[in-house]
Parts: structure tokens; C-alpha cells; sequence
């Protein structure tokens, strides 16, 4: 079962370029995937993130802090920037525009531990820095979304707060709880988790593209061009940045994967129950989904071939 699950999960970006497309020519297929459904399958693939840690990953942030700083710090300034310019620099529509700022503003993907294990990166401060991203995205994702996008409409900044911390801070630690309480269960359960991961944000992928069928049709090349720059952005900066501060490489790779890559089903979820009025807003977040794993799959292809100097 666990080659099954493994095959599944590294074909992830088949399955969801694949279902997205069945849903945009599709849409009724996928129509019946909607709020309800992203909300709990985003808040299922959460709960099997928490099921997988451990005390030692929370250790792991003590045994490298430098890198650990950087790293968040850089996902949680570089990307909102980033948005923000793609979007002034594009002149984007704005329900185009908050779906890219929103979606610059959430935290890193699991995909990214994934791409980092695949690009020969640190695995270990990939894991750290995405339970750091995600455990503060309640307070980050609104403080930079309503900072940002304001401009463009109303944003209910302490609702953000609300539905993030429900779908990030919430279902980590009752996973975690389950794992301190119930280690063997978790063990079990936890061994989904990332195959939950990957069936939620396919699933959702494919609900909000058929929901906003038409609107993406319209506006196919945008969404696209803005996707790609954001993550471009993301991931060159995101590697320049600890170059510039004399990281090793393996490291740089690791800050470059998870600043290029968003929770973009987070991002979705946020976006159709807090932007409804603007279906573009959700659209660009499943876009920047797309988007994100096939540049993180090249690049990981790229760097797969070449091992880095120091040890891992």
C-alpha cells in the first residue's frame, strides 16, 4: 500500500493539471466540489500534517535557527511583495489581483517538501519552515492581505484570521495531540496524510476551475502570465537571498522552494469564502497551484542532477 501511495503522491502534478483540465471543459463534472468541501478537505490534509510530527521537528528549529529565521522571514516578505508588484506592474483586474496577493500572502505548500526531497534540498528545514509558515499564517496571511489588497476591496481582516487559524493552527495541533495521545493510531492514519494532501488540493482544484469556468476562459492568458511571475519571483529571490548571506546550497535550495511555493488550497478556500463576489480571486489561487508545481518540478529536476557540495 505504501508504494501505492508514494506512486500516487509523485504523480501529483498529473493529477492536478489533469483534473483541471477535465473540469475547465467539463465544468458540471466538478461543480458539485464546493465550499463545504474545500473547507473540510483542506482542514483533513492539515490534520494529517500534524499527524505526521514529531517533538524532534519542533526540536528542529533550535538546531538551525539561522536558517530557519531567514526562511521565514523571506516567505512572509518576498512573496507578499511579489504579489503586490505583479499585480500594480500588470494592472490586473481587481478580483485578479487580491487572488494574487492572497495567494502570496499564505504560507508554504507541503508540495514543497516534496520538490525539496526531489531537488537533493534539506529536507529537515524544509519541514521546519513549512510548520513554521503554516502555524503563523493566522496572524500573516490577514496582516499582508488586507495591507495589500485593501486597495482593491473591503477585506475583513479578523475573518481571515478566523478561517485561517481554522484551517491551519486548528487541525495541526489536534494532529499532533492525537499523535502524543494515540502514537500508534497516528502512525496509521498519518501514513495518508500526505496522499490527503495531495486528493485535497487536486479536488479543490478542480471544484473552483469548474465554478469559474467562464471567468478563467476570459481571462486565461493573464491568470497565467501572473501565476508565472509570482512564482518565478519567488523562486529566484528565494535562492539569491541566502546565496547573498553565504548559506550553504542545499539550504538555498530549501528557502528558494518554499518561498516559491504557496498553500494555494488555503489560499482557494480563503478566497471563495471571503472574496465570493470575485470568483477571479479563487481562480487565481488554483492557478498559482499549477503553476507553482510545474516550475518546482523543474527546478527540481534541474537540481536533482546535481548534488550539492556539502553534506545533507
Amino acid at each position: 500500500m505504501k508504494r501505492f501511495f508514494d506512486w500516487f503522491n509523485n504523480l501529483y502534478p498529473v493529477w492536478l493539471v489533469s483534473l483541471a483540465v477535465l473540469a475547465f471543459y467539463r465544468p458540471q463534472t466538478m461543480l458539485w466540489f464546493d465550499k463545504p468541501w474545500i473547507f473540510w478537505s483542506l482542514a483533513a490534509s492539515m490534520l494529517g500534517m500534524g499527524l505526521t510530527l514529531s517533538v524532534a521537528d519542533f526540536k528542529g528549529i533550535g538546531r538551525m535557527p539561522g536558517s530557519v529565521v531567514l526562511g521565514f522571514v523571506a516567505q512572509y516578505t518576498i512573496m507578499p511583495l511579489a504579489g503586490w508588484l505583479v499585480a500594480t506592474v500588470l494592472k490586473l483586474e481587481p478580483g485578479l489581483a487580491v487572488g494574487i496577493i492572497l495567494v502570496a500572502s499564505c504560507p508554504g505548500g507541503m508540495a514543497s517538501n516534496m520538490i525539496s526531497y526531489l531537488a537533493r534540498a534539506n529536507v529537515a528545514l524544509s519541514v521546519v519552515l513549512t510548520l513554521c509558515s503554516t502555524m503563523l499564517a493566522f496572524i500573516f496571511t490577514p496582516a499582508w492581505t488586507s495591507a495589500l489588497a485593501g486597495k482593491y476591496v473591503p477585506v475583513d481582516a479578523w475573518g481571515l484570521c478566523l478561517s485561517a487559524f481554522q484551517l491551519t493552527v486548528a487541525p495541526v495541533v489536534l494532529g499532533v495531540l492525537i499523535r502524543w495521545k494515540l502514537p500508534r493510531a497516528a502512525e496509521q492514519i498519518g501514513a495518508c496524510g500526505p496522499t490527503i494532501a495531495v486528493l485535497a488540493f487536486v479536488l479543490v482544484t478542480g471544484g473552483i476551475v469548474a465554478a469559474s469556468a467562464g471567468d478563467i476562459a476570459g481571462n486565461f492568458g493573464r491568470l497565467t502570465l501572473a501565476a508565472f511571475l509570482l512564482h518565478l519571483f519567488g523562486f529566484v529571490v528565494g535562492y539569491v537571498v541566502p546565496k547573498v548571506f553565504r548559506y550553504p546550497e542545499s539550504v538555498a535550495r530549501t528557502i528558494s522552494i518554499e518561498v516559491g511555493m504557496q498553500n494555494g488550497g488555503m489560499a482557494a478556500s480563503l478566497a471563495r469564502a471571503h472574496f465570493a463576489a470575485m470568483p477571479l480571486a479563487a481562480a487565481a489561487a488554483v492557478f498559482s497551484g499549477v503553476m507553482q508545481n510545474i516550475i518546482g518540478g523543474l527546478a527540481a529536476a534541474w537540481w536533482k542532477r546535481r548534488v550539492p557540495d556539502e553534506p545533507q
